[in-house]
């Protein structure tokens, strides 16, 4: 009997859950540390790969399977590997695939905690990092050397919401005998596949969407088992590891991930459209819409537009960039004032000074992070209560 092919709604309830003899309906959440064995001769099949089954939780462990196969089912990868934060899933994924001298062309649009990785930490170990414009194709073609091994993006990318075309950075990418690795946090596999578009590897900040409501801390990388296998190896060793509770509380926001997707970006693209409309909005940057300069190709690759709108703030005549963003975001009194996204809660921060903090000024010039900008994270509130927040902070 052929295996039936779900529609990923229905995966993102079904997928991965397996039940123990008690025949739970939900998946059970193991929280032990380590697990026992029949005989000595099976704990040695264990730690020696020759027999599956679980050994010791910081790399084996029910919960974290199941979150790991339900997730690795959305996104069309072979192999998931869950991590303790988005930004331990970076370090995993490059730990794993690279070595001191190897080189990594990255986007230049990326969010600030990753370029400090890259640029600084990182180079510390002798990994060679170049940045590059997100949109322009010709200068990852410029960057690349003969120990290119990964190409790095965010599609879109925090928090001005710029689109790469994947397809064609993959093509690039694959050319030099590099990886493609995509942080598809912004849109989940909800609303963007990067693998069905060619790129190698998919990074999650699991904080983000896939939670959905601001509890716990979780990463991912997914890929093929071939790519994933040194990534889990460094997983293993260093202890990158997600919580079996974590991994628990993904699960069940991976069941309502893609109603709730599609209601953030149902009110995303109404506050940007109505933003666009305020005269004390200098310009909005969301890729649902026309004027974005990269909305056709998001509309090919995105099923939305996602749940990130940023904007321009203009000042008054006694009144810098950043004075007229704060006092902005400062009056919300519905929307919460903080650096977190993919939560229910609408929230709101000011990146240059925020997330983006630790990037030089030179850098958030050149990435186009104005001191005027704001960024909203668009929550599932009534969408007239959202603009009238806005209307008395403007």
């Amino acid at each position: 009997m052929n295996k039936p092919q779900y529609h990923p709604n229905t995966l993102s309830v079904r997928a991965g859950s397996e039940m123990t003899e008690f025949g739970e309906n939900s998946e059970a959440l193991f929280l032990n540390s380590s697990f026992r064995f029949n005989s000595a001769a099976q704990a040695a099949a264990r730690f020696g790969g020759t027999e599956p089954g679980n050994i010791y939780s910081r790399f084996t462990n029910p919960t974290v399977t199941m979150f790991q196969n339900k997730l690795a089912a959305l996104e069309g990868a072979e192999q998931c590997v869950a991590t303790s934060s988005g930004m331990s899933a970076i370090l995993a994924c490059v730990m794993g695939l690279c070595s001191a001298g190897d080189h990594i062309v990255a986007s230049r649009s990326i969010f600030g905690t990753t370029v400090q990785l890259f640029g600084n930490i990182l180079k510390r170990w002798g990994l060679e990092v170049t940045f590059v414009s997100l949109t322009n194709p010709d200068e990852w073609h410029a960057a690349v050397t003969s120990k290119t091994k990964l190409f790095f993006v965010e599609t879109p990318s925090n928090p001005l919401t710029e689109v790469c075309d994947i397809k064609i950075l993959a093509d690039i990418a694959h050319q030099a005998g590099a990886h493609l690795v995509v942080d598809n946090c912004f849109c989940t596999p909800a609303i963007q596949r990067p693998l069905a578009l060619g790129a190698d590897i998919v990074i999650h900040s699991a904080t983000k969407y896939i939670d959905g409501q601001g509890r716990c801390l979780g990463g991912a990388v997914l890929g093929s088992k071939a790519l994933m296998e040194p990534v889990y190896g460094f997983l293993r060793t260093a202890g990158v590891t997600m919580s079996a509770f974590n991994a628990w509380v993904f699960l069940k926001g991976l069941e309502t991930l893609y109603i709730r997707m599609e209601a953030h970006a149902k009110n995303a693209l109404a506050l940007a459209t109505w933003l666009e409309a305020q005269p004390q909005v200098a310009r909005v940057h969301y890729p649902g819409l026309k004027s974005h300069p990269q909305h056709a190709l998001a509309m090919r690759q995105q099923s939305s537009g996602g749940g990130i709108v940023t904007f321009e703030v203009k000042p008054n005549l006694n009144q810098t960039s950043q004075q007229a963003a704060w006092a902005l975001i400062d009056a919300t009194q519905l929307i919460s004032i903080t650096a977190n996204l993919g939560d229910a809660k609408s929230t709101i921060t000011h990146p240059a000074t925020t997330t983006h903090s630790r990037v030089t000024p030179e850098a958030r010039a050149t990435a186009g992070i104005s001191d005027g900008l704001v960024r909203i994270a668009v929550g599932l509130e009534h969408i007239e209560d959202l603009k009238a927040d806005l209307v008395f902070a403007i």
